[in-house]
């Protein structure tokens, strides 16, 4: 076995590979897919405006992630608009985390929201405590984004009882790590907190939805990284715990800006691509604690997030492939052209008497 490659080398490697994926097939989606975080971000920066590509472990995390606080403010009785109100506390400060923030900030400032409004939402944390501009120097680009000018390296618990969060989410891979002394000061200081444990597998998780309903009386909006049974609680009433999976969105993505010849995955279509699948969950969903759809719907979600995605890429002049025909009637030029996993036997089965 020989050392993993790392600087120059690396970069030199991921450059031709793409190079050589492009010139092979000029019309290609590359998918990142768990590229770690000291080069994650920096490899997106580098392609995203140059290749039609994606990161799926920060912008399809980040765009589910979106997509289940979306459908928790529907739950909550809230709007969209209302993102901007939050106060969201994250555990975890690598590529999904960072990430997760970034998708959540343009989503804001989709709403309206000045980028330094949009900021002042976040309360990203890691280790050692809460980001703070006091460790800029240790900080990636992207992390230095989000660190706050005071109070930097305070713990989960010192956020939560000073800044008073509407939602925590995990994305730390430490199992436990939301203590019930936790959730129940965030159920104390917000009626209806958002708790999202995104980290799997289950062992990974940062609470259970057990836990989770039962700490805030069931008045929590729950979904997680990982699946987790029907939680019953003692009065009668029983909570369906849904998960926050990146294949609710990428495939649909992926889908719309093939088909319709777009040259790159934009913010934008990030945001549209989760609002379509918010939408897709229905009021009686949303009454039963699940903010994603039943997974048996997964063909129509992708379907809905496609076409999505390619209106974004029609307005904004992404839309190469489409004709007029195409664009009169999306939904059945998308149902036409998904695969369909059926196959014909390879071998003719024959009764044989003698």
């Amino acid at each position: 076995q020989k050392p993993r490659m790392k600087g120059a080398p690396y970069y030199h490697l991921v450059d031709e590979f793409l190079q050589a994926a492009r010139h092979r097939w000029p019309n290609v989606l590359i998918q990142f897919e768990d590229f770690s975080s000291n080069v994650a971000q920096k490899i997106l920066n580098k392609y995203r405006d140059e290749f039609l590509c994606f990161n799926d472990d920060i912008q399809g995390t980040g765009a589910t992630t979106l997509a289940g606080i979306l459908g928790g403010l529907r739950a909550k009785g809230e709007k969209p608009t209302a993102l901007g109100d939050q106060r969201i506390l994250i555990a975890g400060a690598g590529s999904a985390g960072v990430g997760v923030a970034q998708v959540l900030m343009q989503a804001m400032m989709e709403h309206g929201r000045s980028e330094e409004e949009a900021k002042k939402c976040f309360f990203v944390a890691d280790e050692n405590g809460l980001l703070g501009t006091e460790r800029l120097s240790e900080l990636s680009a992207e992390q230095a984004m989000f660190a706050r000018d005071t109070d930097g390296g305070l713990s989960l618990s010192e956020i939560v009882n000073k800044y008073k969060p509407t939602m925590i989410l995990g994305m730390t891979a430490v199992g436990g790590l939301f203590s019930e002394q936790l959730i129940r000061d965030m159920a104390k200081h917000c009626e209806k907190p958002i708790i999202f444990p995104l980290s799997n597998p289950t062992t990974k998780a940062e609470c259970s939805a057990k836990q989770a309903f039962e700490w805030t009386d069931g008045r929590c909006i729950f979904a997680s990284g990982s699946p987790f049974d029907p939680v019953e609680m003692e009065d009668g009433r029983t909570f369906y715990p849904t998960q926050c999976n990146n294949m609710f969105v990428f495939p649909g993505i992926g889908l719309g800006v093939t088909l319709c010849g777009a040259k790159t995955v934009s913010d934008r279509m990030l945001y549209v691509a989760a609002e379509a699948l918010a939408n897709y969950v229905t009021e009686d969903e949303l009454a039963e604690g699940k903010v994603f759809p039943n997974l048996t719907t997964i063909r129509d979600v992708s379907k809905k997030v496609a076409i999505a995605v390619i209106e974004e890429a029609v307005e904004t002049g992404q839309a190469s492939k489409l004709t007029e025909k195409d664009l009169a009637d999306l939904d059945s030029f998308v149902t036409r052209k998904m695969y369909d996993p059926v196959y014909v036997p390879l071998i003719e089965k024959r009764t044989i008497s003698i």
